[in-house]
């Protein structure tokens, strides 16, 4: 056979990043042609066209690379940036317990402004008013959870449902 092709694209051992594999995922073939054999001219036109296709995509992976590492750094800038307000909020409670301590008061812990409810008791022997509660709070089954804002009325109501 005269013509040979060599499928290109996909990842090799030397890529340095395999994580862009998707953008190189579809292989383009490539065909080399023995010197001094006559190419139809359909078989040329093909030959050129996965040529420009293999550029574009050549282009397509370097660019998706470039945008891929962008996306990792602010990423891990952003990161930093709550890791640095974190250890700031953690290093104010620890002053404001040391200032209460030292001025003889006491330091109240804030709260916690979510909760995660989960149902753990069934319908039998539940009288009207927990049933409708449990229900307004979308606990329907056993075992389902669900997260709740803290605030008096939601309070409330798990007060009554316990």
């Amino acid at each position: 056979f005269w013509l040979k092709r060599i499928w290109l694209g996909g990842l090799t051992a030397s890529d340095p990043q395999p994580l862009i594999a998707m953008a190189a995922r579809y292989a383009i073939p490539t065909m080399i042609v023995p010197e001094g054999t006559v190419v139809p001219e359909k078989v040329q036109l093909k030959m050129a066209r996965d040529k420009t296709l293999s550029e574009e995509k050549a282009a397509a992976v370097k660019a998706k690379a470039v945008a891929h590492t962008e996306q990792r750094e602010s990423l891990k800038k952003r990161t930093q940036e709550y890791e640095k307000e974190y250890a700031n909020h953690q290093k104010k409670l620890i002053d404001l317990r040391r200032e209460a301590k030292l001025g003889g008061n006491f330091f109240v812990e804030p709260e916690a402004k979510l909760l995660f409810v989960v149902r753990i008791v069934g319908i039998i022997k539940l009288s009207p008013k927990p049933r409708k509660v449990l229900q307004l709070l979308r606990l329907k089954q056993l075992h389902n959870g669900v997260f709740l804002k803290v605030n008096k009325p939601i309070l409330q109501m798990l007060k009554l449902v316990q």
